[in-house]
């Protein structure tokens, strides 16, 4: 199952989305709303299936407007342990999602909910889903190395990343731990059996030269983004 997960970040356009990456939601069965990110929903053309939050920033009338619509809502406590999006994510998950694209994830006011945004990618919950932030300038997984696969935390399973896409888009790798043995295939500045630093910036602006590109590592977790091709380095 193909579930997207809203949030109350920076909104794309339907146009935007479409244009940067065709096909994002194919196959798309649910539809989790993060609280004020009710509101992308409408930008995009979209149907909730269910709104989780604490109503902080979806005010009395959207929240009203849902409850006409027969939205199913989870109203959360304020003084709780997780963020909208992080409960918007495990609805996702418990609802049975295999693929999960999670769009309004960044900018917005808040750089710490943003930061926190992209460490979900890594939540325990969703170990072994294909799960993606999507934004116009890019999309952002996370590569688990075969050994953290092994053992459970990864995401995808195999210590490998399908790349496939277009030919110039750009693929960075943001290190969240020492990589060990990344390989690339179809980017211009090949890796073999590379080990990186966390922390090093050597692996950011690689470009891509054949629309099968992959990716694979023997240990480590990194954040692998994608940008359209048509966006210039």
């Amino acid at each position: 199952m193909h579930a997207l997960v809203l949030a109350d970040g920076q909104a794309p356009t339907r146009d935007e989305l479409d244009a940067a990456w065709p096909g994002w939601d194919r196959d798309v069965t649910l539809v989790v709303a993060a609280d004020g990110g009710a509101r992308l929903a409408d930008l995009l053309g979209l149907s909730i299936d269910r709104w989780v939050g604490d109503g902080d920033s979806l005010d009395a009338p959207g929240q009203d407007e849902l409850r006409r619509r027969r939205v199913p809502m989870t109203l959360a406590a304020r003084d709780k342990d997780q963020t909208d999006a992080e409960l918007a994510l495990l609805a996702a998950v418990e609802a049975g999602a295999t693929r999960i694209t999670m769009i309004g994830m960044l900018g917005g006011p808040r750089a710490d909910h943003a930061l926190a945004n992209v460490m979900l990618l890594g939540h325990p919950s969703a170990a072994g889903l294909a799960i993606a932030i999507l934004d116009v300038t890019g999309r952002i997984r996370l590569l688990a190395g075969a050994a953290e696969s092994r053992a459970g935390a990864g995401v995808g399973g195999s210590g490998a990343i399908d790349l496939s896409g277009g030919i110039g888009g750009l693929v960075s790798f943001v290190p969240l731990s020492d990589l060990v043995g990344l390989t690339t295939s179809g980017l211009e500045f090949a890796l073999a059996d590379a080990d990186i630093e966390a922390g090093s910036s050597r692996t950011i602006s690689n470009v891509r030269i054949d629309p099968a590109a992959s990716a694979s590592m023997r240990s480590g977790r990194v954040l692998v983004i994608e940008s359209p091709a048509t966006l210039a380095p």
